[in-house]
């Protein structure tokens, strides 16, 4: 298991001492997708008890990992929050095992395989410059991670 979750000591400083495996990736996962789908429809869907699903989310939600459950705005409505994209190298043979871990980290809102110098290029949301400092850390510290470079979106044109 890696370190991932984040525990908040303070509002300034974010450390990385809650062990996550992957049910709780595949969790979060899921509460990213629909945070308001009941917690039995979980549990069938990660072949658990509707318990170990709310015993999970009580312990993520202690640790700090997950701060709450709200709506999303479009990211250009939020003008406090930081996007971006991180294209990722990794090692030989550890794609599934990359994207399992990144599904966990709560500003990754995507990935996507690609081809080139990069393998991934990961889409980046977060509510502030700490939180986003803090993403980027614990990405980096994914094993199989070769090397990564990031880019903020200033402004975005939908057509």
């Amino acid at each position: 298991m890696r370190k991932f979750a984040l525990k908040i000591d303070d509002l300034r400083h974010i450390t990385y001492d809650t062990l996550m495996d992957d049910l709780d990736h595949r969790l979060i996962a899921l509460l990213r997708a629909d945070s308001r789908a009941p917690t039995a429809t979980i549990a069938a869907t990660l072949k658990v008890s509707r318990g170990t699903v709310q015993n999970r989310i009580d312990r993520l939600r202690a640790s700090g990992v997950l701060l709450g459950f709200t709506i999303r705005l479009a990211a250009e409505d939020d003008p406090s929050s930081v996007r971006a994209v991180m294209t990722i190298v990794i090692e030989g043979g550890r794609m599934a095992q990359v994207q399992r871990a990144l599904s966990g980290v709560p500003a990754v809102t995507a990935t996507h395989t690609t081809n080139g110098r990069w393998d991934l290029v990961a889409e980046l949301e977060a509510p502030d410059l700490p939180a986003f400092s803090a993403a980027l850390d614990s990405i980096r510290a994914i094993d199989g991670i070769a090397a990564t470079e990031t880019s903020l979106l200033l402004k975005t044109t939908r057509f």
